[in-house]
């Protein structure tokens, strides 16, 4: 670790960098946010403007929002955000076991809010009877709490790749080898998620109909030893096999990651009262 490291600096001397000193790859990042922000702006203030006057037969939205799901869910994000910080401070110190840690966290707390908005989604339509097409509100929610969702699933995309990037070893003569076993674990992790989502709720549809735990493993105990099966699998790719190539001079790689993710949790900050919580203010 050199001095500049040790003393609290970033080093980016592994980096290309601009006339401004900034690192290409981080200067890339912050132009594409902007755009976004942009983007973003426009489908909020489209939200703003339509809510103000919806048509007749339009339900209530706070007869469809669970205020508590929400919240829980926005505080998961927030939290994710936390550790992102963690797993950028710990890279940059050349820590990469806790940086690992720290992407696993982001990756699980990423995962549980998209599992609240799939659920949240599932009942708007079909418990409240909003869709895409049948109101202006819903065509402007979805699409703007949709996107947001998409963002957040292309992070934990770019979370797990970086993931496993992190265990590529110095002695890369097997090339191929390591390209392969990257692959797999990637399709590991690719099914435990969905396995894993897939179980979560329907756990959670299981209580919501009265059943208890052992109607709903009666049903479901494919999934869950399924789920367990790839954990295992997950496990087994994560042991230690030597030396890896990912320090800090992938640092930089990771800081792009965290600017991308704490602006989609900022993006979420703004959405959460404007989309949510406006719907109960009462106006004089």
């Amino acid at each position: 670790m050199s001095s500049h490291a040790a003393a609290g600096h970033i080093d980016h001397h592994h980096d290309a960098t601009t006339t401004t000193g900034i690192p290409h790859k981080k200067l890339f990042m912050w132009l594409f946010l902007a755009s976004d922000c942009m983007f973003f702006g426009s489908l909020i203030a489209t939200h703003l403007v339509y809510r103000l006057h919806p048509p007749v037969g339009t339900p209530d939205p706070r007869d469809l929002f669970s205020i508590e799901l929400t919240s829980g869910s926005t505080f998961v994000l927030l939290m994710s955000s936390l550790l992102m910080a963690l797993a950028v401070n710990s890279i940059q110190k050349g820590n990469v076991e806790t940086t690992r840690k720290m992407l696993l966290g982001t990756i699980v707390f990423g995962l549980i809010f998209l599992g609240g908005q799939v659920y949240e989604f599932n009942h708007f339509v079909h418990v409240g009877g909003l869709t895409l097409s049948n109101s202006v509100f819903g065509a402007t929610f979805y699409t703007l709490t949709g996107t947001h969702g998409t963002h957040v699933a292309i992070g934990v995309l770019w979370l797990v790749l970086m993931y496993i990037r992190s265990f590529k070893p110095v002695d890369d003569s097997a090339g191929q080898g390591w390209i392969l076993r990257g692959f797999f674990h990637f399709l590991v992790f690719a099914a435990l998620v969905v396995f894993g989502m897939y179980t979560l709720l329907q756990l959670i549809h299981a209580f919501e109909n009265g059943h208890g735990f052992g109607y709903y493993f009666s049903h479901h105990s494919l999934s869950c030893f399924g789920s367990l099966a790839l954990l295992g699998g997950l496990i087994w790719f994560a042991k230690p096999r030597g030396a890896v190539d990912f320090g800090e001079a992938q640092a930089v790689d990771v800081e792009s990651m965290g600017l991308y993710w704490h602006f989609v949790d900022i993006v979420w900050i703004v959405i959460f009262p404007v989309v949510y919580l406006l719907e109960y203010v009462v106006l004089p």
